[in-house]
């Protein structure tokens, strides 16, 4: 008699060949797309997984600009100066260096001689952030790194000598578990050739041939940052003027960092909250609504500058609640959130920057999980109790997070958005105990138990994190 059993070997065999089929044709697809320079065709690709999950990075503005370090943008010092549009660097100029004194000048005083880019990569690894994005190159032209394009006007042929970029990148890679990330200028205030394409309505392209784009390549295959943060000194030129669309076909298309990199909106004047990848529609973008498109909302530890100021007083520097505060409303509604902090021109970032950036990730390490991979909520807001913000986490079952930026009253915390089944579960991330809660049959929202916890016993300080297992929205 013929044997008509089935080999279940043979069967196995037959899926795990049919699976890698599958996945042979998954992959050929993936790596045959190709996308064309234009934005219909960019605006398709999908941002890389890891920027939406880490929801916090930090931004360092660090250059010649450092110097001066006065007023309330130093970045911008050399505008307001030469334009004469901010008075108060004009006198302290006139009060402070000789008549025939230049800004170019600066740069010899920009010494660096305390910059340790791995106790750089150590703080901000501390800070909880997940990436780290550096000025290369700001409005006044001036690179933090040997570049071709920027003959004796960067930091390795003065002022200190030294390949700022290169040894960042090197230190967060060996040092860290942040993502490499470099900001670049597309344009320069006084640049001759940025200042003849300008003056013909941007029909000429002699600085963007000559300088943006020869630069914009260096970076990227001598650095290989997996963010580029692009940005514009002022809202002129259209993208292909820049040749933007062409620059990023070729980095998501051919470049060393092609499946990983991410970038923002300033591509041109019309790109922001438009165009690119992540966007950042303005500077210190916080919706306090959920977005379609993600997004990343900057916040500077001096509330007043995005460099750092020796003029600064103390009461203009954020608190770590402040911090903590724009990072759960940025994150509840969808985006990412960019910290910046300003070294001196000697290199060091200074204690109180290095304070708020240690007490955020004191934080994160107790509220993380409430944070990091996580997506907006059906709420963003509570809409009974002030001051609570709210994210989600979907695995094996939903986990809804209740950031509550102030202590509950009379040891009750009502949430009203939440609708609650007979298993829901609240606790608290750090706690070690489960709270009891009361609501009214059919009713959404509750009311939780605050037992009589001693400070010294709270998992945390500056906001707590109350999560829902089980609820029903």
């Amino acid at each position: 008699m013929k044997d008509n059993s089935i080999n279940i070997r043979e069967v196995n065999n037959t899926m795990t060949l049919l699976k890698y089929i599958v996945l042979f044709i998954v992959y050929q697809t993936v790596v045959s797309i190709k996308y064309e320079p234009n934005w219909d065709s960019l605006d398709t690709r999908p941002l890389p997984q890891w920027y939406d999950q880490a929801k916090l990075g930090i931004f360092i503005h660090f250059g010649v600009f450092s110097v001066p370090s006065f007023d309330h943008v130093p970045a911008w010092f050399w505008k307001y100066w030469h334009d004469k549009s901010d008075m108060n660097s004009v006198e302290f100029m006139k009060k402070n260096y000789p008549p025939r004194f230049t800004y170019q000048d600066f740069a010899a005083e920009f010494t660096a001689e305390f910059f340790n880019a791995e106790e750089w990569a150590e703080i901000f690894n501390a800070s909880g952030a997940k990436y780290a994005v550096l000025t290369t190159k700001h409005c006044d032209g001036f690179t933090l790194w040997p570049s071709r394009t920027s003959f004796n006007w960067n930091s390795n042929s003065t002022g200190p000598k030294r390949d700022i970029v290169g040894e960042f990148s090197a230190a967060l890679r060996k040092k860290s578990s942040l993502k490499v990330g470099l900001y670049h200028c597309l344009q320069e205030w006084f640049n001759p050739l940025y200042l003849k394409d300008k003056e013909s309505n941007y029909t000429g392209q002699e600085y963007v041939k000559l300088k943006v784009q020869p630069a914009l390549y260096e970076l990227i295959n001598n650095y290989k940052p997996e963010v580029l943060w692009s940005d514009l000194c002022e809202l002129k030129g259209p993208a292909e003027y820049y040749k933007s669309q062409e620059f990023l076909a070729w980095l998501y298309n051919e470049s060393p960092v092609k499946d990983t990199v991410v970038t923002n909106d300033r591509w041109c004047a019309t790109c922001f909250c438009k165009h690119g990848g992540y966007f950042t529609c303005a500077d210190k973008f916080n919706p306090g609504v959920v977005q379609k498109h993600k997004f990343e909302g900057g916040l500077t530890v001096d509330r007043d500058a995005w460099a750092y100021r020796r003029n600064v007083q103390l009461s203009n520097f954020l608190s770590a609640h402040d911090i903590i505060s724009n990072l759960v409303s940025i994150v509840s509604c969808g985006g990412n959130m960019i910290l910046d902090v300003g070294p001196t021109k000697e290199g060091k970032i200074t204690p109180i920057f290095e304070e708020r950036l240690r007490q955020l990730g004191q934080w994160l390490r107790c509220n993380g999980e409430g944070i990091y991979s996580t997506v907006p909520w059906s709420h963003q807001k509570d809409t009974t109790t002030r001051y609570v913000w709210y994210t989600m986490k979907k695995t094996d079952e939903k986990m809804v997070y209740a950031v509550v930026l102030s202590w509950p009253q009379n040891n009750t915390l009502t949430l009203g958005a939440p609708i609650t089944s007979t298993n829901t579960i609240v606790t608290m991330l750090g706690y070690p105990e489960k709270f009891q809660w009361t609501t009214t049959a059919g009713a959404q929202g509750l009311n939780i138990t605050i037992p009589n916890i001693s400070w010294n016993k709270l998992p945390c300080q500056w906001a707590w994190t109350f999560k829902l297992t089980n609820i029903q929205n």
